[in-house]
């Protein structure tokens, strides 16, 4: 295993951790260093199309299925002229809108339970009661966007930073996109916690290993591995060292599994479909989560003003993977599924879902709970901020489900037990 020891270079953000520790956690907490190891998994069933690579490309990668239409430079182009001739509605940012609390990490690995931390947009810190703590798509900058000046500013702030979470065993990344990989986000990761392990998207390796990272392990659709943290047999302070906020020393086992979605991939003009998008399966300590990353379900043409694309009238084509992560890989416990980023609907119903889209993937993919994720951060379409959560109720009573207690929207750094 690496030295647990920072390297010069390090020094600062080391004993900023070490503050950090001494002020939340006292000087007398003890700690376990881990080390993550990854190893190929026992096949299991998958669907035909899996096997066949369909998604796979000549060049790159695609969805192949009748529920994709592309999202390209018209689109954008349409978006501009809905503004400049007044068609478009302009989200109204102005607070209140979306709470922010400031997170409660666990202060030990002990929970019995599944706990998740909404901190915004895509971002979740999931503490499962094995004792992996994992992290899905961290950006908490103030912009997403090239070098972090581009791109929507945030209109809810971040309500932690990465130096303020505590242990990131492993860190889980859907797709490129900006708003969901952050250069600055991982960076800090990597520093903070050297023994952190990121699973990305096939493809995207290169970029990593451009910055410097190279604990990582790149999946395709349908790919699984097993990892294992294994503790020293040293324990040390939190005071002595930059350790992990830990009381627990047994081995700590997981099963990861990247899945489909159906969305795109892109950092520039020139990269579109070079890299893959996808959803991640994890399975510990007896719990098994479903991040559905950024996705759309459906492809909506465009209908006259007011009308509901969600009519019975209508059959639009769906996303068959969805049905498909349900029989091969659930029942879930908990799925984090994105409920925002969709008007207007001609435009981003193949890559974003809406409300009811998201109910769909909860049932499709077995999910026994769900929260809500991508909405309330930044503006990145044309819906009311606020709306996201309203039609979500909708669409639940729809389905004959509760509004409360089976898919529920968390304030941003609100945590949920299950």
């Amino acid at each position: 295993m690496r030295s647990f020891l920072p390297r010069p270079r390090l020094c600062r953000q080391t004993l900023d951790w070490r503050a950090f520790l001494v002020r939340n956690m006292g000087s007398t907490t003890t700690g376990v260093l881990y080390a993550l190891t990854v190893a190929s998994s026992p096949a299991r069933p998958a669907p035909e199309d899996a096997l066949q690579k369909s998604h796979h490309a000549k060049s790159g990668f695609r969805n192949p299925w009748d529920s994709w239409q592309d999202v390209n430079l018209k689109n954008v182009r349409q978006m501009l002229m809905r503004r400049v001739t007044g068609k478009a509605n302009v989200p109204d940012t102005s607070g209140p809108t979306v709470p922010v609390r400031k997170p409660e990490f666990l202060p030990s690995r002990d929970t019995p339970n599944l706990r998740a931390t909404w901190l915004g947009h895509a971002c979740y810190y999931v503490e499962f009661p094995s004792g992996l703590r994992a992290l899905f798509d961290p950006v908490l900058e103030e912009r997403c966007g090239p070098y972090n000046i581009l791109g929507p500013k945030r209109f809810t702030d971040a309500p932690c930073q990465i130096k303020d979470i505590p242990v990131i065993d492993a860190v889980f990344i859907s797709h490129n996109h900006y708003d969901h990989l952050s250069y600055p986000g991982v960076m800090q990761i990597s520093k903070r916690h050297p023994n952190c392990h990121f699973f990305i998207p096939l493809g995207t390796k290169p970029w990593f290993t451009s910055c410097g990272i190279d604990k990582v392990t790149e999946l395709d659709w349908w790919d699984e591995r097993d990892i294992t943290l294994s503790p020293s047999t040293d324990k040390v302070t939190h005071v002595e060292a930059a350790g992990e906020a830990d009381s627990t020393s047994a081995e700590i086992k997981a099963r990861i599994g990247y899945l489909p979605c159906q969305h795109v991939s892109a950092r520039t003009a020139f990269d579109r479909y070079q890299t893959l998008w996808g959803s991640w399966a994890i399975e510990s300590g007896g719990k098994k989560v479903y991040f559905t990353g950024d996705t759309g379900y459906r492809k909506v043409p465009e209908l006259p003003e007011g009308e509901d694309d969600h009519d019975p009238k209508h059959n639009f084509p769906v996303c068959p993977a969805f049905k498909q992560i349900g029989e091969f890989r659930g029942p879930f416990d908990l799925g984090l599924i994105p409920i925002g980023a969709y008007a207007p609907r001609h435009v981003w119903s193949a890559a974003h879902a809406d409300p009811h889209d998201a109910v769909e993937i909860f049932k499709d993919t077995k999910c026994k709970k769900a929260l809500g994720m991508h909405w309330g951060t930044w503006v990145l379409t044309e819906e009311d901020v606020l709306e996201p959560p309203e039609k979500l109720k909708t669409a639940l009573k729809h389905f004959g489900l509760p509004e409360k207690g089976v898919f529920d929207v968390l304030d941003i750094g609100e945590s949920r037990e299950f």
